[in-house]
C-alpha cells in the first residue's frame, strides 16, 4: 500500500456498530488506546472489515485541535 497521508495507524477492529446507511468501525491501536471512523456500509463490505481484523486508521487534515480541560 501506498499512501500520501503520513498519520497511519495500525490495529485491530475491535467492534463494529452497523447502521442502515453507516457503520461505526472501532479500531484498537494499542490496549486502552481506540480510535473510532464512520464509514459507509458499503465501504465496510468491500474493504471486508470484520471484527478481530486488521485495519489501518489513517488520518489527512490540514488541522488537528487539541484541548484540555
Amino acid at each position: 500500500m501506498k499512501i500520501s497521508a503520513r498519520n497511519t495507524l495500525n490495529g485491530t477492529i475491535k467492534s463494529i456498530d452497523e447502521g442502515s446507511v453507516n457503520n461505526e468501525v472501532v479500531i484498537e491501536l494499542a490496549p486502552g488506546v481506540e480510535i473510532t471512523s464512520v464509514v459507509t456500509k458499503k465501504s465496510c463490505e468491500q474493504l471486508g472489515l470484520v471484527v478481530g481484523g486488521q485495519a489501518y486508521a489513517i488520518i489527512k487534515a490540514s488541522n488537528v485541535m487539541v484541548a484540555v480541560d
